[in-house]
């Protein structure tokens, strides 16, 4: 189905922080897939368990105990709030995941008619039915029937609309700490912390849409930690896998609580391929340093990308995120500057409120930083005096 458009582009290798075409040409990935291949391309830590794995056994489904989902979730659980996880294999389905969790939690206390989300306006959560109401873009809604019911749109950053929001049928609220495809907009810090007082108050649960923000991304393992918080629940994918399929719904004892055996499932979520992968990215990320170093080279990347800014103002009008998750605010059709740097060589993202995405493989040093602003640079200079 023609659900992408046109693509003419295509690589047939990738290495570090570079993809290749068939020609052989060398471009800088800083999209990475969308945030996913976060250890880099071809990584040696993440073939070799990939080889491995795919050596002995690929598939056997959840009617078996799948040894690397318990390390993987040990993993998870001992470096976060969680104390349990469930593998699914996208970040849509992570989002679904989380939805039910926070349904099932108020039935199990005793809570039925307590179903709805909030939601904040400007959010993806996904492509499913439930996800593209919860995220309540029309674009995303046209065409697909009457959106499924039990959300709740609030305008973003606003502590008092959330607040008013909440009724005796709200299950929980769900946000992204940092709004991707909305354009990387970060959430106050102070409004993340005032959103977890209203869910205790409120007896609903907090729950946070990590799937492009977490695993590293921002300089810790997931982006609430800035604020130094706890969600109830939390979706996790991208860069989980680092370049194979993979969602997770990370949890506290208590919102699972209702989540028994036979509540949900998942034929391919967990299978010891995208086990092997999550295991190898958490190799990498908790390595001793490894979130250090990536707090480093996001404020190296950030102060170059500020000099951009301050150079050309009438292409890059601002910067925003936090960690490896920056945003462009653009002057110029962000879709025309995202072409224009694949012409001169560096992979980049557009988002909405038009932004040029900047979402790099963690592993990137000064160097890759510096090509990337050099071309960057052409790139702008080339749009201002066109």
């Amino acid at each position: 189905m023609p659900t992408y458009g046109e693509r003419t582009l295509t690589f047939v290798r990738g290495e570090g922080a570079y993809l290749f075409d068939a020609t052989g040409r060398r471009f800088l990935d800083f999209g990475a897939g969308i945030a996913v291949t976060s250890i880099g391309h071809s990584n040696p830590i993440m073939v070799k368990a990939l080889q491995e794995q795919a050596a002995t056994v690929m598939h056997t489904s959840n009617l078996y105990l799948i040894p690397g989902q318990v390390k993987a979730a040990e993993r998870l659980c001992a470096n976060s709030f969680a104390d349990v996880v469930f593998f699914g294999n996208s970040g849509a389905e992570a989002c679904e995941g989380v939805i039910k969790v926070a349904r099932k939690y108020q039935a199990h206390n005793g809570h039925p008619e307590r179903y709805r989300m909030i939601t904040v306006e400007g959010a993806f959560h996904g492509r499913t039915l439930a996800t593209i109401a919860a995220g309540g873009s029309a674009k995303h809604l046209e065409g697909f029937g009457p959106p499924t019911e039990g959300f709740d749109q609030v305008p973003f950053g606003n502590m008092n609309a959330l607040r008013n929001a909440i009724t005796g049928e709200t299950a929980g609220v769900l946000i992204e700490p940092i709004q991707g495809e909305g354009g990387i907009r970060p959430m106050d810090l102070d409004y993340l912390r005032d959103v977890r007082k209203a869910c205790d108050e409120f007896g609903i649960l907090m729950c946070v849409d990590e799937v492009q923000s977490g695993v590293g991304r921002t300089g810790k393992l997931f982006a609430h930690e800035w604020a130094g918080i706890t969600p109830d629940v939390l979706a996790s994918a991208k860069g989980l896998g680092g370049g194979m399929p993979v969602g997770a719904v990370l949890a506290t004892k208590e919102a699972a609580a209702g989540m028994v055996a036979g509540t949900h499932g998942s034929t391919y979520g967990g299978n010891p391929m995208s086990m092997a992968a999550v295991n190898a990215v958490l190799d990498v990320v908790l390595a001793d340093g490894f979130l250090d170093s990536v707090q480093d080279i996001a404020a190296y990347l950030r102060e170059k990308a500020e000099g951009l800014v301050a150079k050309h103002p009438t292409v890059f009008k601002s910067v925003r995120g936090a960690g490896l998750m920056l945003g462009f605010v653009a002057g110029p059709p962000n879709g025309e500057i995202v072409a224009a740097a694949t012409e001169n060589g560096l992979l980049t993202v557009p988002a909405g409120d038009n932004v040029v995405r900047m979402l790099p493989p963690l592993t990137i040093g000064r160097a890759e930083v510096d090509e990337a602003i050099a071309i960057l640079d052409k790139t702008a200079a080339a749009i201002a005096t066109a």
